[in-house]
């Protein structure tokens, strides 16, 4: 009797305490759960030995990673429907060993061990990052989980990010599909040339300048001289390129380098997009010291960064088990207050904050579309399971910012000096 879809559903239900929203399909042919549902497709027992051996997100990402699990109709509703029994559910250790002396969850326990069979448990997909959590943000640590993410191959990434390879939330004038996702990447590199008021003749540093894109826009629409900044060969070479191609040899030099070891400001201006999530808590006031030690004064800093929402306990906080595994190891999110705060210390005025979270979301969502358009290419270039990593990060990523569970924010940031003259405007924005 096929009986796998019950059992499992029967089994995780008692494990979470809640009615499972999504529909199971087994590798039997079984179903159970709502007919109208999406369907989360179980093809093979190891996937339950993968949420055995890690119950929770890492194991069901494994799971999905290595193509043991699927998803029959949209991965968005799939993923928000599940994200309470997943990503959302915090148990402490306390509660954990709690509920291990509970009859009724080590009974769903067990059942799931039988639904499992007694073949080891699998190792994890060869896309997983292992190394020791340790030595974070050395270096050599730095240059190695920059690598893990970013020398996946430029080809790959022209498929998901597009013709502007920028790889960082867009700045949308209205909603697909009256914008394009091109159009609004220009927008958002231009955004960040206004709030630095680039002028001809003027020094940008570009840290963590990834393909180019900001590098090539300051200098070949606004006259700056540019420094880009970073620490993937691939990208260095593919900016190079593009700075050939448009002439720009004189003006922009793309270098392969550590924000620590950059030593010939002053800059007028510094731009930090989407880099700073790398940095990492311990080294952040680090960070910001050497970005203001790097600025003349009056200079300015524009820092574009994700955020997470804050704890009441701070100290609690810990990386994403999925993200760290597979997508950024080592990367960190911190709470905008934070980020402000270790500016300030570090000696910059902030003058203005911008939250952007809802164009990350546009942007993300851009992004999975260009990746499923282009799957069977993204599969040749990078392999079935980076390609089922980068389809569960960004579409998981885009709800997190559709329901605030994280935020992205422009905070402009000047060396203003101690005669207190900024030179910014009185009124730098204006509202609808």
């Amino acid at each position: 009797m096929a009986d796998a879809a019950p059992r499992l559903k029967g089994n995780l239900e008692q494990l979470t305490g809640t009615p499972l929203p999504v529909r199971i399909r087994a590798w039997d042919g079984s179903q159970a759960g709502p007919p109208d549902a999406p369907t989360l497709v179980v093809r093979n027992r190891r996937a339950v030995r993968h949420l055995l051996r890690k119950p929770g997100e890492l194991g069901l990402a494994r799971a999905w990673v290595a193509g043991d699990v699927t998803v029959e109709g949209d991965l968005y509703t799939v993923l928000d429907r599940i994200a309470g029994h997943v990503w959302e559910r915090g148990e402490s250790d306390t509660r954990t060993l709690a509920r291990l002396r509970d009859p009724a969850f080590r009974s769903a326990v067990r059942g799931l061990l039988a639904l499992a069979g007694p073949p080891l448990p699998p190792a994890p997909p060869p896309e997983e990052v292992r190394r020791p959590r340790r030595g974070l943000h050395t270096r050599h640590s730095d240059r190695r989980a920059i690598s893990h993410h970013y020398d996946v191959g430029n080809d790959f990434y022209e498929i998901v990010l597009g013709p502007s390879m920028v790889y960082s939330c867009a700045y949308w004038p209205a909603p697909p599909p009256r914008g394009t996702l091109e159009q609004a990447q220009h927008d958002k590199l231009e955004l960040v040339s206004r709030k630095l008021a680039l002028k001809p003749g003027q020094r940008l540093l570009d840290v963590g300048c990834g393909w180019g894109s900001m590098a090539v826009h300051a200098a070949r629409d606004h006259g700056v001289d540019v420094v880009g900044i970073t620490l993937s060969r691939e990208q260095a070479a593919y900016a190079r390129k593009r700075v050939a191609d448009e002439g720009l040899t004189d003006r922009v030099e793309i270098r392969v380098q550590d924000y620590r070891d950059v030593a010939d400001g002053p800059y007028d201006a510094v731009s930090s997009i989407g880099m700073a999530e790398h940095v990492g808590s311990e080294r952040y006031l680090e960070y910001a010291t050497a970005l203001h030690r790097l600025l003349r004064p009056g200079g300015r800093l524009l820092n574009h960064q994700i955020a997470r929402r804050p704890h009441r306990d701070e100290t609690s906080y810990r990386v994403d088990d999925f993200i760290d595994a597979y997508v950024f190891p080592d990367g960190e999110l911190a709470p905008l207050g934070t980020t402000v705060s270790l500016l300030e210390r570090a000696g910059f005025e902030v003058r203005d904050v911008e939250s952007i979270r809802e164009h990350y979301a546009l942007t993300l969502r851009r992004w999975v579309a260009n990746l499923e358009a282009g799957r069977a290419r993204a599969e040749a270039l990078a392999g079935p399971g980076r390609v089922r990593v980068w389809e569960l990060y960004m579409a998981a990523s885009a709800l997190a910012f559709e329901r605030n569970r994280i935020g992205v924010n422009q905070v402009l940031a000047v060396r203003t000096p101690e005669s207190g003259a900024s030179a910014l405007p009185l009124r730098t924005r204006t509202w609808n």
